[in-house]
């Protein structure tokens, strides 16, 4: 049975001060629930949070990580620096990182391939633009990244990846995806990793729906077969939204 999951990705928001008290809240408020429930502050914060939550069973996780052990690349942050503070799962590709910081599929899947390596599990972010979805190129696009930068993997492998789909069109812009839109691509995503590799695999692997999740929308978007859960940006800022999004399971 695949696992339902909500994270919250927190980007290049909250001080140490800030972030304290928004876990501390998070994890007074944090409802009975049978979903993980994860936590991406900034870098800089990441061993704090990891020590606020000690006693809680939200997990934090990072934003990022470099392909490379070690060596000269000023400002990143190695697979085995998380795992020494306790992060044993990272987000990889989201969509600013492709579009701000040139991350490739190639990049991408150094990256996946280094953290599956050191038994991390990876959140792979993918999605269209706007401009793929007005083009009906968007299936086509979603098939490409994940081909790109999964496909090369040991079907055994796929136990450790958790699979975030982004509608770029859909993230801070205030647009949605229907949850019509989000269970159509998520259920072609499955249909493509079957193709790929097997049913079995398929079905228990969870699919994060990524695009301006909000309470008002969490149930229904949840409420979808093929949707696992969601990858939450703005509204992981809010205690009170971010616990009601986690309620809408």
């Amino acid at each position: 049975m695949r696992s339902k999951i909500v994270a919250g990705n927190w980007k290049m928001n909250k001080n140490l001060e800030e972030t304290e008290i928004l876990l501390n809240e998070l994890a007074a408020k944090l409802p009975d629930t049978q979903a993980e429930v994860m936590v991406a502050p900034t870098f800089v914060n990441l061993t704090g949070a990891v020590r606020a939550l000690e006693s809680s069973v939200i997990e934090v996780i990072a934003q990022n990580m470099h392909f490379a052990e070690s060596g000269a690349y000023t400002g990143e942050i190695s697979a085995d620096m998380l795992l020494n503070i306790d992060i044993d799962t990272v987000i990889l590709g989201h969509s600013e990182r492709r579009a701000y910081f040139g991350e490739t599929d190639e990049i991408l899947a150094k990256k996946v391939a280094t953290a599956l390596n050191k038994d991390m599990r990876v959140m792979f972010c993918f999605g269209e633009e706007l401009n793929d979805r007005k083009s009906e190129n968007h299936f086509k696009v979603v098939e490409s990244q994940l081909k790109n930068a999964l496909f090369s993997l040991d079907g055994s492998a796929w136990k450790n990846i958790i699979l975030a789909y982004e509608p770029v069109w859909a993230i801070g812009t205030g647009e949605t995806a229907s949850p019509e839109q989000a269970q159509e691509m998520h259920a072609f995503i499955r249909k493509t990793i079957t193709e790929a590799y097997d049913a079995n695999i398929a079905d228990n692997v969870s699919i994060l729906y990524g695009g301006s999740v909000k309470p008002a929308n969490a149930q229904d978007i949840f409420g979808k077969p093929d949707v696992d859960g969601g990858l939450i940006g703005g509204a992981s800022l809010v205690a009170d939204d971010f616990v009601a999004i986690i309620s809408a399971f």
